[in-house]
């Protein structure tokens, strides 16, 4: 079966929402029988001064897997893509502390990020979600 930019997409959703390491581990060993390659990375503190090191773990967890090879036009699609999700949450997170997870997902040409989490003070935090996509050469 062929995937389109949706089903990443879904897929990258569905990674980064996972609420336990074993749930997760599940849904990658699902995506991964149907060809979808998935990774799920866990982030957290100042959002906004943790971008360069949430783009850079992202990057290296993709290489680490499989999602992507170690190319710089695999590299820029997963740091572009990332920077992307995370600005679309940024702005409620201006100078709060954040947690949560980035799933990101490639089959084919086709590569989604998606960035869950949960932003705020104390007990009183608001959740926020970022998905971005990408369109990579799929070289072997």
């Amino acid at each position: 079966m062929k995937y389109d930019s949706l089903d990443v997409a879904r897929s990258a959703v569905k990674i980064a929402i996972s609420s336990s390491r074993r749930g997760e581990e599940e849904l990658i060993k699902k995506f991964r029988n149907i060809g979808i390659k998935t990774v799920a990375v866990d982030i957290g503190g100042n959002l906004i001064d943790s971008i360069p090191k949430i783009i850079e773990r992202a990057i290296v967890s993709s290489r680490r897997t499989g999602v992507i090879i170690e190319s710089h036009v695999h590299d820029g699609a997963v740091a572009g893509a990332a920077r992307e999700a995370i600005m679309q949450v940024a702005a409620k997170a201006n100078g709060l502390n954040a947690g949560g997870k980035i799933g990101i997902a490639r089959y084919g040409e086709h590569l989604s990020v998606c960035i869950f989490m949960s932003i705020g003070l104390l007990h009183l935090n608001e959740v926020v979600i970022g998905l971005a996509h990408r369109s990579i050469p799929d070289m072997k």
